[in-house]
């Protein structure tokens, strides 16, 4: 797998520094309350595991499910909910752990979703945000890394299913999915 990587762009270190970071201004934003984090599968697992240690507050924990890459490279128009949160969002402060803010039309979906069943706040907190991709005026609240607009994968993000495994994230050679 190291082989179809061109370039390593964060490795474990500085991944594990950007979660401590924002742990510690989630912990203090959120003090007094116990937010929902809700981490979207499948690309933020480790994120999640990594930044939520960092926050010391009580949180609930759910896992949202979304498709819009459908096996490509670039995020299509077509967002498909695939699997559901169980918990009643009203009147909760919502936190959207997210692996990569690209084209921003997931995450606007996820907020509008979260937004009609009543959640009081929501903010999101992404391991990369790729602004040169967005599609849609959104952005993240807290950001582990910006991030060119190159195709990444390591540390939960994948190429069909490939490559989450990576304990970093780095650029996929082209020739790898062209």
């Amino acid at each position: 797998m190291n082989n179809d990587i061109e370039e390593i762009l964060f490795d474990q270190a500085a991944i594990q520094e950007s979660a401590q970071r924002l742990g510690r201004q989630i912990t203090e934003d959120y003090a007094g309350r116990r937010p929902l984090v809700l981490s979207v599968l499948k690309g933020a697992y480790l994120w999640t595991a990594d930044l939520i240690r960092e926050i010391d507050l009580y949180v609930d924990l759910e896992f949202i499910k979304i498709s819009s890459y459908h096996g490509g490279v670039a995020s299509s128009n077509d967002i498909q909910l695939i699997t559901d949160i169980r918990q009643d969002v009203s009147g909760r402060d919502v936190m959207i752990l997210e692996d990569i803010v690209d084209t921003g039309q997931s995450l606007l979906f996820m907020e509008e979703l979260l937004a009609s069943r009543g959640a009081s706040s929501i903010r999101v907190a992404t391991l990369l945000d790729k602004k040169a991709g967005r599609k849609v005026d959104i952005k993240a609240d807290y950001v582990g890394f910006d991030v060119r607009n190159e195709f990444v994968v390591g540390y939960g993000l994948d190429y069909k299913e490939l490559y989450r495994n990576l304990p970093y994230v780095g650029i996929l050679k082209k020739d790898i999915y062209s």
